[in-house]
């Protein structure tokens, strides 16, 4: 049921609730049919008599202030506050990241030492997410299979913490590259934002730090997919070039020690599929040029997103329950025989 609007940008998220209201004058008129009242409130049947020092009808009045506070809490009482937003410009962006298990190479040098090709990459991605808050931006995960961690989005905290989780192993091993591009083409697939078939204002962002060696689509028939919507691939080839240390370790994940490896980055297919569909190549050799390329892609056309307007709402039940509560108890403390002498 949609909640019942009130006045003044009030509004009771559960409004039905308030007719437990009309249980409290029938209380009082079935209390006043009864030599004594018949409740099934633990004590409230001793209202009825005298007590020694009279109260008079305050513990009755108590309770029932308290039951209508309590009826109301149970609406839910709510203070709506309308956030609107502006018409904006910005991209749809969709990020295609490797998850290999080649990215575990630690080719890369931070500020505590040796780093492997996601845990250098990572941080940057994060944040490349958050300086673009009127980016719509998506992250498609790709090993053996590529998979959607996220469709196109305003959420990016949620979207930098999903980032955060990625770890080598989440997906199969392997490296299919065109699988990943062509998932990320399909999840830009608007009509709305098309014209003559040339999707607007997107582009995919796809890392790598291997070769196709996996997977249904090949690379530059994946190219040709982003082509023919008109969809800019930004290509980014990780880690270093030659032979590159890998971390050997064992089934409990400890790691033993290294081996050496040849990296087997596809350069030249990276290069093509940037060329093919109007974006660019960067080889992300350290975290200097990692960052460079992502402050890079930032120059292809901008479209205009909708106004949204978002509905916040504070919840006041507890204003009206913590009170309720109290006349309540309150009342039923000052009904029990004892506390002011004997009842009849």
């Amino acid at each position: 049921m949609s909640p019942a609007l009130l006045p003044g940008g009030w509004t009771l998220a559960d409004p039905l609730w308030l007719l437990a209201l009309l249980l409290i004058p029938l209380a009082v008129w079935w209390r006043g049919r009864r030599a004594r009242p018949v409740l099934v409130i633990p004590r409230v049947a001793r209202w009825a008599g005298a007590p020694a020092v009279s109260l008079g009808r305050l513990p009755s009045i108590l309770a029932g202030v308290g039951l209508g506070l309590l009826v109301v809490a149970l609406a839910r009482p709510q203070q709506l506050e309308e956030k609107k937003q502006i018409r904006q410009k910005g991209y749809d962006i969709m990020l295609a990241i490797d998850l290999s298990p080649s990215m575990l190479a630690e080719d890369y040098e931070g500020p505590k030492g040796r780093m492997n090709r996601l845990e250098a990459i990572q941080p940057i991605i994060e944040a490349f997410i958050s300086k673009r808050p009127t980016d719509r931006i998506g992250v498609v995960i790709y090993g053996g299979r590529a998979y959607t961690l996220s469709p196109l989005t305003f959420d990016h905290e949620w979207l930098a913490r999903q980032i955060q989780r990625l770890r080598v192993g989440l997906v199969e091993d392997a490296t299919a590259v065109g699988d990943g591009l062509g998932l990320a083409v399909s999840r830009l697939e608007q009509t709305e934002k098309e014209k003559d078939g040339q999707r607007k204002g997107a582009f995919i962002i796809l890392l790598t730090d291997g070769s196709n060696n996996s997977g249904v689509l090949a690379p530059m028939q994946a190219a040709e997919l982003a082509r023919a919507k008109g969809i800019p691939v930004y290509t980014i080839g990780a880690g270093q070039q030659g032979v590159v240390p890998m971390p050997v370790i064992d089934n409990a994940g400890r790691k033993l020690g290294y081996r050496q490896v040849i990296s087997d980055l596809d350069e030249g297919t990276l290069q093509r599929i940037a060329e093919l569909t109007g974006g660019k190549f960067f080889r992300a050799m350290d975290l200097g040029t990692a960052e460079a390329a992502f402050a890079a892609i930032d120059k292809k056309q901008q479209i205009e997103f909708s106004a949204k307007s978002q509905i916040h709402a504070d919840e006041w039940y507890v204003v009206w329950a913590a009170p309720g509560a109290l006349a309540f108890l309150g009342g039923l403390a000052l009904a029990r025989p004892g506390r002011w002498g004997r009842t009849t």
